[in-house]
């Protein structure tokens, strides 16, 4: 019983050493390597996805968790859902009026939770209005690239509604909005620090 009993604490004690921790310092996101898209209802029976295929941001990974910040900055013009027609009605006043607002930031205001179970709340700014924001987010872990650069990866989701931010079109048919509110947020990030300078 005894020996039982010590098997299960090493055991225990060996999976608290693998615990994942995120190294803590100043990252920048990878836009290569990183993916922000969305996903919103549409004729009430399916979706449309898109995706901004350019960004940039930060993250400072503090050692104590919940000081950690992040911050995001999207080029709304960069929309995309795969079909022109869609992109640029996408693109003008009856949503993003991307002529007036080209910049889509979040910052983060709070961090809980732990590496696997991450809650970020943050202000989204979005067509001239800002509205908190949660996402729930996972640390997918760490690795060193064939450079040495130290790298971080997470995923994060999300919902808005998009009338929430001004973006009111739509129109109505038998089955109910062309166009759907709740708008799904998925993030899948890759950020990176210099490797250490030698000598």
């Amino acid at each position: 019983m005894k020996a039982l009993i010590l098997g299960s604490l090493v055991t225990l004690a060996g999976m608290s050493a693998f615990a994942k921790s995120i190294p803590a310092g100043s990252y920048n996101i990878d836009p290569a390597h990183s993916k922000i898209g969305f996903e919103i209802p549409h004729l009430v029976i399916s979706t449309v996805e898109g995706r901004f295929a350019q960004f940039d941001g930060t993250l400072d990974v503090d050692a104590k968790l919940e000081k950690s910040k992040a911050k995001l900055n999207i080029e709304v013009a960069s929309i995309s859902t795969e079909n022109k027609d869609r992109d640029d009605h996408l693109k003008s006043p009856d949503f993003f009026d991307v002529a007036k607002n080209p910049k889509m930031t979040f910052v983060t205001k709070r961090i809980t939770g732990t590496p696997d179970n991450l809650k970020i709340v943050g202000d989204l700014t979005l067509k001239g209005k800002t509205k908190e924001v949660t996402l729930d987010a996972k640390y997918l872990g760490d690795v060193n690239d064939a450079y040495g650069n130290n790298k971080v990866a997470f995923t994060a989701t999300g919902k808005i509604n998009r009338k929430d931010f001004g973006l009111n079109w739509s129109s109505v048919v038998e089955a109910g909005p062309v166009v759907g509110d709740e708008v799904t947020l998925i993030l899948k990030i890759q950020a990176g620090k210099p490797a250490p300078k030698k000598g």
